[in-house]
């Protein structure tokens, strides 16, 4: 029996050892997004939670705040190009964060009318047209036409060439893009009609457009969304406040608002309460600069002359913006109570020796220190807390 049992019968009472350790999978992406604590005030423990967020390179960075631009048109039309006012103005808003939405709104009246430095321009253009028609003024270089490449001596014309030859090639197209439908006529329309770079570069400078001064057509060249409003008072402003309650509904953490009317204060207050950072782009610091966070001159956007010294925000009560956000906090106001009652001491102590000695007497220069320190702890008190960006 005990033959039977040999190495051979018994290999499968053997024990049988497989490795613990295994190969990690590098392509391993978290479903989650980590978050950190960071400490905010001297004497209190509270924290506040800072997302983070994974980029391409694997790195792991605060996720960036969301920015939204509402441009009333109507109360605060550009002074200059459009193109570059929109392209100020979205400059301007990523210095807070990434902008998610930048919109424009105003009736018809706005995109017809023309300001008095579009009047000028064509006035000047036309003047110098005549001059180098009749030979009084020379060019010191030669026109060039920017689809073709042509020379002409006088502005004219160029004109003349263009539109005798290329935009009657454009008219051909159109005409020859109504025959067409469903994806031949977007494939023939993005390379002949939209795709074509040069002629609508040329277009703008020497076609003069039958309405207007193409105040709609250089906004969405920029990138922002216009919408023609109904001609009704106040239509602007009813659809500004209602991009703006949406853009709250969202999560936004800024709202970036062009305007002067003083019809926006109550939405202005209402995302102050939400805790979202209020940015107004105006001319007067009256109306709405008393509401929101910060006031930012429309000149000084428009020639780029705002600096970080400019965006310093606000003070905020203690009541407004309860949040993560930061701008009340309780350490500043731990050490301006901790200094008073410093003083009070002081101020007791000395009373009392002053009283031992029999010559105390209230005099008005102590008094007027007294108050100027009490006035000055007042204001630390109220203004007590900044948000840097």
């Amino acid at each position: 029996m005990l033959s039977l049992c040999n190495s051979h019968t018994l290999s499968f009472l053997k024990p049988q050892f497989k490795p613990i350790f295994h190969i990690p999978n590098l392509n391993f992406k978290p479903p989650f997004s980590y978050k950190c604590l960071s400490i905010t005030s001297n004497h209190s423990a509270a924290t506040t939670q800072i997302d983070m967020v994974r980029t391409k390179d694997g790195i792991y960075t605060a996720k960036p705040q969301k920015v939204v631009i509402l441009w009333d048109l109507d109360n605060k039309p550009p002074r200059g190009p459009p193109y570059d006012a929109a392209i100020s103005l979205k400059n301007l808003a990523l210095r807070f964060g990434e902008v998610v939405d930048f919109s424009a709104y105003a009736n018809r009246h706005a995109f017809i009318h023309l300001p008095k430095w579009v009047v000028n321009e064509r006035r000047e253009r036309k003047s110098r047209d005549i001059l180098e028609k009749k030979g009084v003024i020379r060019p010191s270089e030669l026109y060039v036409c920017g689809v073709c490449g042509r020379k002409c001596r006088t502005n004219l014309d160029l004109k003349k060439h263009f539109r005798s030859l290329h935009e009657r090639e454009r008219e051909k197209k159109l005409n020859r893009m109504k025959g067409l439908k469903g994806k031949k006529r977007q494939k023939f329309k993005e390379r002949y009609i939209s795709g074509n770079f040069k002629y609508n570069e040329a277009a703008k400078e020497l076609i003069t457009p039958k309405s207007g001064y193409g105040l709609a057509g250089e906004l969405r060249r920029a990138g922002v969304f216009v919408k023609t409003v109904e001609d009704k008072p106040q239509a602007a402003d009813w659809a500004v406040k209602r991009q703006m309650m949406h853009s709250m509904s969202r999560g936004v953490d800024w709202i970036v608002l062009v305007s002067d009317d003083s019809d926006f204060r109550e939405m202005l207050r209402k995302a102050r309460e939400g805790n979202l950072g209020t940015v107004v782009v105006g001319d007067m610091d009256r109306a709405l600069g008393s509401v929101a966070d910060l006031w930012v001159s429309w000149v000084g956007v428009e020639n780029g002359e705002v600096s970080d010294e400019d965006l310093v925000p606000r003070r905020r009560s203690e009541g407004e913006g309860s949040g993560d956000g930061g701008f009340g906090g309780e350490g500043d106001l731990d050490s301006v109570l901790d200094e008073l009652v410093g003083v009070r001491s002081k101020f007791n102590e000395l009373s009392v020796e002053e009283e031992e000695l029999g010559s105390f007497n209230y005099d008005d220069d102590s008094e007027g220190e007294d108050d100027d320190y009490f006035s000055d702890s007042e204001d630390e008190e109220t203004g007590r807390d900044y948000r840097y960006f």
